[in-house]
């Protein structure tokens, strides 16, 4: 594994690669947003009709389930399908797994069909995937019996992917080697939709680093977790720090950024 997040970010900003991401449309927006200011592409095709087109341009694929309906299951596992068949990294968010059936089923259908490189979601979301008893409240964690870091580690080994488990402490694991990440702030968890932005984020990552999607996956929170912190300095509460972390992702040196992560094997 070769971790430098630094030298990733110049990738995207050098490369600008495309990142597909069928999305929810509570934060279509923000993922857009968060993606172009780290400096790669965004495009939000949901259409049954183009998506296999649409995923055949892009470097990553993000499908994130925040807002079912029958037509747009089908368009993630049609773009999916495309995806896994060309080699294209794939993550998946599973918001809301464990709330109600339809989103649990749904996510564990795509990790049956698509080939997943990354599942990114937050403890209660990952262990009702993998069995655990969770409390998931509309689609936020509320708590599981079992630690984060387990849950990625079992998560990784189950699927055969990378799983990461993003909280206060992130924990992102393949099922063998395991990495902690211990950047961000609080107030990440006072703005809606900002999981979905590390997923859209690790997309980013994952596309200028597809032949290490562990490192890549830590990556992409060591990133996003530094803007969080550099967003807070002039926040005066939610809403300011919310403009503030698509100029803080802009303003991101990679030439300092491998000092700032804060990162345990």
């Amino acid at each position: 594994m070769s971790f430098s997040p630094g030298e990733t970010l110049r990738t995207i900003r050098e490369t600008r690669p495309l990142v597909h991401q069928i999305t929810n449309y509570v934060v279509m927006n923000e993922t857009a947003n968060v993606t172009l200011a780290l400096g790669a592409l965004p495009v939000m095709a949901h259409a049954l009709e183009e998506v296999e087109e649409m995923v055949a341009l892009a470097s990553a694929l993000v499908l994130n389930i925040g807002t079912l309906s029958a037509p747009w299951i089908e368009s993630m596992l049609k773009a999916g399908k495309a995806a896994s068949a060309r080699g294209i990294p794939v993550v998946l968010d599973p918001v809301g797994a464990g709330a109600t059936r339809l989103r649990t089923d749904t996510a564990l259908r795509l990790l049956d069909v698509v080939d997943v490189t990354v599942l990114r979601g937050n403890a209660g979301e990952i262990a009702t995937l993998v069995g655990v008893e969770a409390e998931v409240r509309g689609v936020e964690s509320i708590g599981s019996a079992v630690s984060p870091a387990e849950l990625a580690h079992e998560a990784g080994r189950r699927f055969r992917c990378v799983a990461s488990v993003t909280g206060p402490v992130d924990h992102v694991s393949d099922g063998d080697g395991s990495l902690a990440v211990a950047n961000g702030h609080e107030l990440l968890a006072a703005v809606s939709g900002t999981g979905c932005m590390s997923s859209a984020l690790t997309g980013c990552f994952l596309a200028a680093k597809p032949d290490d999607p562990l490192a890549a996956a830590a990556e992409a929170l060591v990133a996003f977790g530094v803007a969080g912190e550099d967003a807070a300095e002039d926040a005066r509460g939610p809403g300011s720090f919310h403009v503030g972390l698509y100029d803080a992702l802009a303003a991101l040196d990679p030439t300092t950024l491998d000092g700032r992560a804060r990162v345990e094997q």
